[in-house]
């Protein structure tokens, strides 16, 4: 590259580049956050249709502390602004992690692939793939932006723009954050693991914080990004000087992952990789895969069972605030069964956990993808490694991971709600053949094609749109069939059912073995 080239050489390539290769996951993570969003106002019409029951609600949440800590406070009764209390947190989650996930995806793992460094031997600037990654993101931001202020538009002009405006500067932020992480560290995997952490830490913060008071003003509230989402305050008197809160973030994380890019050599960090025994410890290639996902297991386990403490002490909480309400109760139910509605509280919350856990299983079997491509398994399988005993390795921890977090989500509804564990455990469990159904088609995808990616993600997010939001549309049991968790039975409170388990555990070790004959067949990167 000549001395005299712009940083910003060939951004426009790169952009466009970007935006082609993340042409599924774009759409899809956006599309699911938007319609979460936008299907809220006509739920929420039909939960709390009157003055009386929006004014109940607000009068429980003013007293429960639980339920603040869960979804936030509410600050008017509006169909818009219960609309932004309901689900803005948690979509705004949702757009963080896309906007990591893009910014992850183009420059650090662009690096530890080795392709950076062919991109960076021709006519582009040393802050151009930078630019790029951060670009795309911001596309992907603006686009859910322009959906959800037009789609709620109806309730209100301003608060429709406040809420889409809030999404998209939470998604930028944390995509400036994970710019930042991405310099530090050498593996793409450590830095989407640490960006994720920054934001579920965000999250507990703002939820301690909203369970100490009932208006957003709590000191924890305000030292978290999606705190200050909330206090932006869409639908309710809007408070526009939070966005300049945003703004600043924003811009002076962006500069701090511009110096830092400047001050690396490609493929480097400012945090080397520690090297890894030079003898003893890694004899197989299992324990070369467990050694790669450790610590990624080790991070789901905590959150897990620490989510398990949270939804099991909130469960009588929830059914207190849902128990007069008839259309909540059903939607309730739905998802969790025609049981005591503390039982199909729980039930529901497992199932999400379950669906929650899709992702685990999804992203350690593609943890195969990334070693065939960074070119780290070819030394692999050059030795005594055949092609079975290496993907073994990878999903024995992925398949037996995904057990391991639902135990451990079990025994935190067990200790959080102070009940006998062996009904909580037998739901969380009974989760386990749905996300291995999961598991087992991305290990068919990745069978049949070493670039699964999109498909699979796609797969996980088809997934995780009907269990969050088909019992909410009240859409027709044949859809929510299609998700293999929609066969499950509703544990605790509804009645055992062996043979869906059974039928599900089946298919995804037919799955598996067809994912296994295909990678043994197919060449390396083909």
């Amino acid at each position: 590259m000549s001395t005299l080239a712009s940083p910003l050489t060939g951004t426009g390539t790169l952009v466009r580049f970007a935006l082609r290769r993340d042409r599924v996951m774009i759409p899809l993570w956006v599309g699911v956050n938007a319609l979460m969003v936008l299907s809220m106002p006509n739920t929420l019409k039909g939960l709390y249709g009157t003055a009386g029951e929006r004014a109940d609600l607000m009068e429980q949440l003013a007293t429960n502390s639980s339920l603040r800590a869960l979804v936030g406070p509410v600050f008017d009764d509006s169909l818009g602004a219960l609309t932004a209390w309901r689900v803005g947190v948690y979509a705004g989650v949702l757009a963080a992690v896309t906007s990591i996930l893009i910014v992850v995806r183009h420059t650090r793992d662009e690096e530890e692939s080795g392709r950076q460094e062919l991109i960076a031997s021709g006519a582009v600037g040393r802050r151009a793939s930078l630019t790029s990654a951060l670009l795309t993101a911001a596309v992907a931001d603006a686009v859910l932006a322009l959906l959800v202020s037009a789609g709620l538009a109806g309730q209100g002009v301003a608060g429709a723009l406040a809420l889409g405006l809030g999404l998209a500067a939470v998604g930028m932020l944390f995509a400036t954050m994970a710019a930042i992480v991405s310099q530090f560290t050498e593996s793409a995997r450590l830095a989407r693991g640490l960006t994720s952490g920054a934001l579920g830490a965000s999250f507990v913060m703002r939820a301690a914080g909203d369970s100490a008071t009932d208006d957003g003003s709590s000191l924890l509230t305000w030292l978290s990004p999606l705190g200050w989402l909330e206090n932006l305050r869409p639908f309710a008197d809007e408070r526009w000087w939070v966005l300049g809160l945003f703004a600043a973030a924003i811009a002076a994380q962006g500069a701090v992952a511009y110096l830092l890019a400047g001050r690396r050599d490609v493929g480097m960090s400012f945090l080397p990789t520690r090297p890894g025994p030079a003898t003893g410890r890694l004899r197989t290639a299992g324990a070369l895969a467990w050694r790669l996902q450790r610590g990624s297991l080790l991070g789901w386990s905590i959150g897990f069972l620490l989510a398990g403490v949270v939804y099991g002490r909130l469960a009588e909480g929830a059914a207190d605030l849902v128990g007069d309400n008839e259309r909540a109760r059903a939607i309730v139910e739905r998802m969790g069964g025609q049981s005591a509605i503390t039982d199909a509280f729980l039930a529901a919350m497992i199932g999400m956990l379950g669906l929650v856990a899709a992702l685990w299983i999804v992203a350690s079997v593609l943890r195969l993808h990334g070693e065939e491509t960074s070119g780290r398994a070819e030394p692999v399988l050059a030795n005594a490694v055949g092609r079975l005993r290496w993907s073994a390795g990878h999903l024995v921890i992925a398949f037996g991971g995904a057990a391991l977090i639902m135990l451990l989500a079990g025994l935190g509804f067990a200790v959080g709600h102070g009940r006998e564990a062996g009904p909580i455990l037998a739901g969380c469990l009974v989760q386990v053949p749905a996300v291995w159904v999961v598991g087992g088609l991305t290990v068919l995808l990745y069978g049949l094609s070493p670039w699964p990616a999109p498909v699979a993600w796609g797969v996980a997010g088809a997934v995780l749109l009907i269990g969050w939001i088909g019992p909410a549309l009240d859409v027709p049991q044949t859809v929510l069939d299609v998700s293999p968790f929609g066969h499950l039975p509703k544990l605790p409170g509804g009645g055992m059912e062996w043979a869906p388990v059974l039928v599900l555990t089946g298919l995804a070790a037919g799955l598996v073995a067809a994912g296994l004959a295909g990678i043994g067949r197919r060449d390396l990167r083909a």
